[in-house]
């Protein structure tokens, strides 16, 4: 396992991470077995950065991965866990109030049975709460060690921005990582994002870098969908609506042929052709099987030639 910089900041995290999006805890596809199962897997073989957050399954995966987790020495891993999701049904159980931020930190960090958490995520932005309240708020979780980097997540080029310069203005501790969709079929933060994150020492932690499969090869066509995986569960099958139409899926049959010429499998050619920027510090993976664990860990490290690169952006750009 390869490892880089989050950011301009000093921690260092495996070039593959693992989430737990729609898979650990009550409610979630995979049982807590199998769940232990992968992370202890990751573990093994180097992950160190594991990703969660406050709303998954509502708190559950939080308990999942910190039960998990919980018999390894806590300096070897990094955990990452997110606030603003609705976790109740009062006005402020939601947003990123100075209110909501302490309670919620403090919550997660009960379900995670930790003392601290390595970087801990806005998971989206919050028109309705001034940026600065929310930046002293995270900063205070800072200084009070509960917290130790910031990151955003879902996060435009513009809001980063504001919120880079607002930090420098009072004296607050920067974000050091963003946390957006990006895979073959969502380019956009190559726009703007990547760019002005580059220049303010902020790293990427890409979501989805498989497309939720359709990059992995699961699906044979738009109406092919396994029992039990993550696209036969609500959100899941919401959020995969974008990638699985006939014509990525024909842009897949030929991306195959490459990885295939390569002796990579689909979902590590896709991993790589993400690290190949630089400013990605890590490609945040989610797994419901060892072998899945195993398969797209084997990416870190993959240098993709120059020729398969242009073939790769001949057929996305078709």
């Amino acid at each position: 396992m390869n490892y880089r910089q989050l950011g301009a900041s000093g921690l260092r995290v495996s070039e593959i991470s693992l989430g737990s999006w729609l898979t650990y805890g009550e409610g979630g596809y995979v049982d807590s077995a199998r769940a232990h199962e992968t992370i202890d897997k990751a573990y093994e073989l180097g992950i160190n950065f594991f990703d969660t957050a406050n709303i998954y399954m509502r708190g559950e995966a939080e308990k999942v991965v910190g039960q998990a987790l919980g018999k390894y020495a806590r300096e070897s891993y990094v955990i990452a866990t997110k606030v603003w999701g609705r976790m109740g049904e009062g006005p402020n159980d939601r947003g990123l109030s100075r209110k909501h931020i302490m309670e919620q930190c403090e919550a997660s960090l009960k379900r995670l049975n930790l003392d601290y958490i390595d970087l801990y995520y806005c998971h989206h932005f919050d028109p309705d709460t001034p940026m600065e309240e929310t930046l002293r708020a995270m900063d205070d979780l800072v200084t009070q060690g509960k917290v130790f980097y910031i990151g955003v997540s879902n996060w435009t080029a513009a809001q980063i921005a504001e919120a880079v310069h607002l930090a420098d203005r009072k004296l607050l501790n920067r974000i050091v990582a963003s946390q957006p969709v990006y895979n073959m079929f969502n380019r956009a933060i190559e726009q703007e994002l990547i760019p002005a994150c580059t220049r303010f020492g902020i790293g990427q932690v890409v979501y989805s870098p498989l497309a939720q499969g359709v990059l992995a090869g699961k699906y044979k066509n738009a109406t092919d969908v396994p029992p039990g995986s993550r696209a036969t569960h609500s959100s899941g099958k919401q959020t995969i609506q974008r990638y699985l139409h006939d014509d990525n899926l024909l842009k897949v049959a030929r991306i195959r042929e490459i990885a295939d010429e390569l002796g990579l499998t689909l979902s590590q050619l896709a991993i790589a052709w993400i690290l190949r920027q630089s400013n990605v510090s890590s490609a945040l993976i989610g797994a419901s099987r060892v072998q899945q664990v195993e398969e797209n860990a084997a990416a870190s490290g993959v240098s993709l030639p120059s020729d398969a690169l242009e073939q790769i952006e001949s057929i996305l750009n078709n």
